[in-house]
Parts: structure tokens; sequence; C-alpha cells
């Protein structure tokens, strides 16, 4: 089968699976009381069913399996196993905490896994580096993600776009595995969202299926910029990838710590929820948010594919706009957050 035709059969067949297979699980979730309840920050009114994560990588693997398998069953393998494992550990984190710890060393663990079975960075500079990058890479993206899942659409269309920007790269890179697996992935995201963009939402993605998802996002960016770019060259690309997942969690890690607490504590200063106050609805901010990644995306894809200074060019340019778009919103926020002239303490 053309590359072409495996990366449309790949995005429907998820789509329809995923679309299918959610209210499976809200039914499943309800009926074994698996819900998140509202309290805190979180914004939904009444107690949501957790398991969308379970519907999402269900259609994933599934046609991943059926498409990929016959054209590389060592990554495909590897991929599942992989997708398998979080979901275990993010679905008993949605319904019991996991530490943090023990989180972050399954991950790695995974990509260190990973990276032996050649899903990782393919750099050229040497053996070690490419297991360093690979553990760094998809622990930063694994949590990224994760963080990225605090409104509704967010991390669904965030790994929908990434995974259609991963399809293209794979066809031009004539990586049929890539694209399927890609595409697999924006399908999956893509029937999910019409349940979870309801008003209000049918079902949470849950922590079981942002940390999965998150690990085929920053699996499938290696690999398929590591493919489609020449040695060093694949990271700049593979930045862009995931651009605005990077740009969000630096500027709530930053905000955090500027206000002495823990970056592990939820709240409401993330990208999503800054954009709702101009924006008003969560669909309108994930169509917004979608939209610029889609944008970086592209930017992507060609620095992928062009010279290397092209490359060099594209990764300044990303590093300068991001730091200036954190700068302007950490900025913001202490304006915000300062007492109005006149005003007085008690």
């Amino acid at each position: 089968m053309p590359v072409e035709g495996r990366l449309a059969l790949a995005l429907l067949a998820a789509c329809v699976a995923a679309y299918a297979l959610t209210p499976v699980a809200a039914r499943a979730a309800a009926r074994w009381r698996f819900y998140d309840a509202p309290a805190g920050y979180k914004g939904h009114a009444a107690p949501t069913p957790y398991l969308g994560g379970a519907a999402v990588m269900s259609a994933f693997v599934l046609v991943l399996v059926a498409l990929a398998a016959g054209v590389d069953g060592r990554r495909t393998a590897a991929l599942a196993a992989g997708v398998a494992i979080l979901w275990v550990v993010g679905t008993v984190d949605d319904r019991r905490t996991v530490p943090p710890g023990c989180r972050v060393a399954v991950e790695a663990a995974l990509a260190a896994g990973s990276w032996a079975l050649g899903l990782g960075w393919d750099t050229g500079l040497g053996a070690a580096v490419d297991l360093v990058l690979t553990v760094a890479w998809v622990v930063l993206v694994v949590n990224a993600l994760n963080l990225f899942d605090n409104m509704d659409g967010a991390a669904s269309t965030m790994a929908l776009v990434v995974g259609l920007a991963i399809a293209a790269l794979g066809a031009l890179a004539d990586d049929p595995w890539a694209a399927a697996a890609g595409a697999a992935l924006a399908g999956a995201c893509l029937g999910f969202l019409r349940h979870n963009l309801a008003t209000p939402a049918r079902i949470f993605l849950g922590d079981g299926g942002s940390m999965p998802a998150g690990f085929v996002v920053a699996t499938l960016t290696m690999t398929a910029a590591s493919a489609a770019a020449p040695g060093a060259q694949a990271l700049p690309a593979g930045l862009l990838l995931v651009g605005l997942l990077l740009v969000d969690t630096t500027l709530v890690v930053l905000s955090r710590r500027r206000r002495g607490i823990s970056i592990l504590t939820g709240g409401r200063d993330h990208l999503t929820h800054r954009a709702r106050r101009h924006l008003g609805t969560p669909r309108r901010v994930a169509v917004a948010l979608g939209t610029t990644q889609v944008l970086v995306c592209a930017a992507g894809v060609t620095v992928a594919r062009g010279p290397v200074a092209l490359a060099v060019v594209g990764a300044v340019a990303y590093l300068a706009l991001a730091a200036v778009g954190v700068g302007l919103l950490l900025a913001e926020e202490q304006r915000l957050a300062a007492p109005a002239p006149g005003a007085q303490s008690e």
C-alpha cells in the first residue's frame, strides 16, 4: 500500500474506533464510579468520567498493530508496550496518586528501552549522547502533555496536531511506519474530541490518556525527525514539533517558582487558562492553540527537510519568540496580581 494510502486509512480507522469506544469507556467509568470530582482549581461543575485515555489508546494501538506491524514489528511492539505500561501507571494515578519519582523512573526506563529498540534520537553525536537525549526527551514531553491536560480538548488537540505533523514527515521521508503511527494518533484524538469537547465534557482523558499519549508523541517525534533530517539537524525539528507544549511547561514552572509554590501544584496558570480569559470557551481555546501549534509544526517539518542553516535559524527564532512570549505572559500575571493604585492592605 502506498504510504499516503496507509496514512489516510490509519487516520480514518483510528478516528472511527476512538469515537465508538469512548462511550463504552464512559459507561465503564460510571459503573466503577471512576470520576473526576470538581474540587479546588478544577473548572467542571459535576463529576465527570475518566477512562477517556483507555478509548484513545485502544484505538491507537489497534490501528498501529493492524497497519504498522507488518512494516516494522519491533518498533510496533515497543511502542505498544510503552503505551500499555503508561496507561496502567496513569490510570492508577487517576484513582490514587502515584509518587512523582516513581512515574519519572518508569518513563526513564521506557525511554532507555525504546532507544535500544530504535525508537530514540539518532543525532550522529554518539550512542551515549543519543541515550541521554532520549531519556530526557521522553520524560520532558510525557510530563509536558500531562501538564497540558488541564482543560477540555487541550491535550488531545495538541496530540492531534503533532500526530499529523509526524505523519507528514513520515510520508516525506518515505517511512510508512512513522506515517501510519502519526496518523493513527491523530485519528484517535480526533474521534475522542467529539465527546471531550461537548458542553459539558462527557468524559476526560485523564493521566491514563495523557501519559501514554505523551509517550507516543515523544517517541514518534524522535523517530520521524531522525528519519527526515540528517544528524543533529533532527533536534531543531523535534523541538518545533512539540513547541507549544514546551512553552507551556516553561511558563508554568517559572510562574510557580516565582510565586514560591511547588511546580506539582495544580492551578490556572497554563496557556489554556490565560487564553480562556480572552476567548471564553474551551472549544475556542482548543482551536486557537491548535492553530498556533499547526504553524509551529509546519515550521518543524520545513526545518527537517531544509538545509542546516535553516534548522539553526528556525531553532534560534523559536527560542527567541518563546522567551519573549513567556516573559510577556509573566509580566501580565504580575500586573494582574498587583494591588490597584490606592488600595489599602488590611
